[in-house]
């Protein structure tokens, strides 16, 4: 009789599934029921999480996880904030909802994991690391310019942190998308959405000069198709290769912090706030659909002035 009651309310949930995203749902659930045998009561409290995230992204207009971007977590988080959930009720829903992303990833269903960077309310050491000037400047001289690779490597260090990209918008730059004497690329974010973003002279004089000492020697046709930044073969450079070669320099420059990509955006959006640019002007840059998820880039400023604080007042 419990076997078969166990069947009619399995029955039942399936019924329920209308989108993808409840399909997904549904199938993240019976891994950790089968494969994790994770117990009755903790499956319970997963769902209750997973029921408001679905909402809420059904809510705004997503059917799928593989259109949940970085934003629409950092939302939902802030949700859960207005409805006063302790810090560590939203930590456990983060990790819950995390869980299920990573999932997707590891099995080839969303090709961008949006929870990567998003950090636990619980932690407040964990805000996004971020670069000193002083720092940035070290990385940016490590590679060898006396190279046609280390001319790349510059001019996309360089991009980086002169226009806090994500380094998946970085590799799909093309050519066309560069309005060098505007000062401008022209940029395609998560959702294929366009903006605008402003690029300083120093990346810019990279660039030309990349352009003309190396992409001319690496570019194949066929094969380029317009691409800025390419690899040794002729092709777009890939994410992990950007992860590596970040990595590579940071650790040249003796930088102690764990740096990646990300770390010029973060450090590009503080910088920018540190020297008294608008919120908003930061929010159209990073391309965030909502404030929300620029503000915290304020919380890390608060931390860089409590910390000269500490260090400098007397009575600190």
């Amino acid at each position: 009789m419990r076997k078969k009651s166990f069947i009619i309310k399995q029955a039942a949930e399936r019924k329920s599934v209308k989108t993808e995203l409840d399909a997904q749902i549904h199938t993240y659930l019976d891994f950790l029921r089968l494969e994790k045998n994770l117990s009755s009561q903790t499956l319970i409290s997963y769902k209750f999480d997973f029921d408001k995230y679905r909402d809420y992204l059904n809510g705004s207009g997503v059917q799928t996880a593989s259109d949940v971007t970085e934003e629409h977590v950092g939302q939902f988080l802030g949700l859960l904030y207005k409805q006063n959930l302790t810090a560590r009720s939203i930590a456990r829903t983060l990790s819950t909802i995390r869980g299920f992303h990573r999932y997707l990833l590891g099995e080839e269903i969303i090709k961008d994991d949006p929870t990567q960077i998003i950090e636990s309310p619980k932690q407040e050491k964990n805000l996004p690391e971020v670069l000193s000037i002083a720092e940035v400047d070290k990385i940016l001289d490590q590679p060898d310019t006396s190279s046609r690779l280390g001319i790349r490597d510059r001019a996309i260090l360089e991009t980086l942190y002169a226009t806090g990209i994500r380094v998946s918008e970085l590799v799909f730059i093309k050519q066309s998308n560069l309005m060098i004497e505007d000062g401008m690329i022209l940029v395609f974010g998560k959702g294929s959405k366009e903006r605008m973003v402003p690029i300083g002279r120093s990346a810019r004089d990279w660039i030309e000069r990349y352009q003309k000492q190396t992409r001319v020697h690496l570019a194949k046709p066929g094969k380029s198709q317009d691409f800025l930044f390419l690899n040794v073969r002729g092709t777009k450079l890939t994410r992990d290769m950007i992860r590596k070669l970040v990595e590579r320099y940071s650790a040249a420059a003796g930088i102690e912090k764990n740096v990646h990509p990300h770390t010029f955006r973060h450090s590009f959006a503080t910088h920018l706030l540190e020297g008294g640019a608008d919120l908003r002007a930061v929010q159209e840059m990073l391309g965030h659909a909502d404030i929300s998820t620029t503000q915290i880039y304020t919380h890390i400023d608060r931390e860089y002035l409590k910390e000269a604080h500490k260090s400098f007042h007397p009575r600190g």
